[in-house]
């Protein structure tokens, strides 16, 4: 692909082996997707580094994401999933490259802010001292609810797919205002992860929007992830975990071009390379 800088980085990834198994309360079951699948993703776009997000059928089983970057050296870097109370090896973790960990807070259809606090803040509290940043999968009610919350953790937040706004909604959705808040305040980063998640038309036009604002707000805040290898195909049901999902069939060098685009160049670098690089610690 042309226009994409060197030394880019695809923020937001999984891998399913089958040879890890998946924990039983999942809210869907996967197929395979490998790390040799995706190192090819990533040659035919174009970029040479990776994050690797828990996945949430893994629950708190990190045990492929950890083989997954022992293999790519200093090419990776992994965002956990954890119980704070379970006193987990973080510094063993933190020299396998792991920089993050995740509440998925959306997966389990948590979007009551005082519910969702108390994760938020032993997760942060958990991490501080090792510089890492806290992931959080839900959005924009939640965001709004929680934005001074957010603002006072100890540690940087970062918030996948947009916060789920709604594309078709535009920027005056109700949450919108302050995640730009958030971005401004140096609070939070937000992932431009994910495009078809949030949008209703062909090629995500109507996602373009809310990329030039969150630009215009703090171009150092935001990152890119393709979410290869694209979960949600279907609704999450008790039964459809009995049998695997399939993957979204999702053009990941087009929603690169796109993004490009409506990003220009210089924030373009920004979000593919040098905040990456700032955050992850490449």
């Amino acid at each position: 692909m042309t226009g994409v800088p060197p030394g880019a980085c695809d923020c937001h990834v999984h891998v399913f082996d089958p040879e890890f198994p998946f924990a039983a309360d999942r809210t869907y079951t996967p197929g395979e997707a490998s790390g040799a699948q995706l190192d090819e993703l990533h040659w035919r776009l174009g970029v040479s580094r990776a994050v690797l997000v828990q996945p949430s059928p893994y629950g708190t089983d990190n045990s492929c994401l950890l083989r997954q970057l022992r293999e790519r050296d200093d090419r990776a870097r992994g965002v956990v999933v954890f119980d704070p109370a379970a006193e987990p090896p973080l510094r063993e973790w933190h020299a396998a490259g792991v920089r993050g960990a995740r509440v998925n807070l959306a997966t389990f259809a948590v979007d009551d802010p005082e519910v969702a606090v108390a994760p938020l803040r032993a997760t942060a509290a958990a991490i501080a001292d090792l510089g890492w940043h806290l992931q959080v999968f839900t959005g924009l009610p939640v965001v709004a609810a929680l934005a001074d919350e957010l603002a006072r953790l100890p540690v940087p937040v970062v918030l996948d797919h947009f916060a789920l706004a709604n594309a078709a909604a535009g920027l005056d959705q109700p949450g919108f205002a302050e995640l730009v808040d958030l971005l401004r305040s140096g609070a939070a980063f937000v992932k431009l992860s994910a495009p078809h998640r949030i949008s209703s038309v062909p090629d995500q036009a109507d996602v373009a929007p809310l990329v030039r604002a969150l630009v215009g707000a703090a171009p150092e805040r935001l990152l890119w992830g393709t979410d290869w290898p694209h979960t949600g195909g279907r609704a999450r049901t008790t039964a459809n975990r009995r049998t695997v999902e399939p993957f979204q069939a999702v053009d990941d060098a087009g929603a690169l071009d796109r993004l490009l685009d409506w990003t220009g160049p210089e924030a373009g670098r920004k979000i593919l390379v040098d905040n990456p690089v700032a955050l992850y610690g490449f």
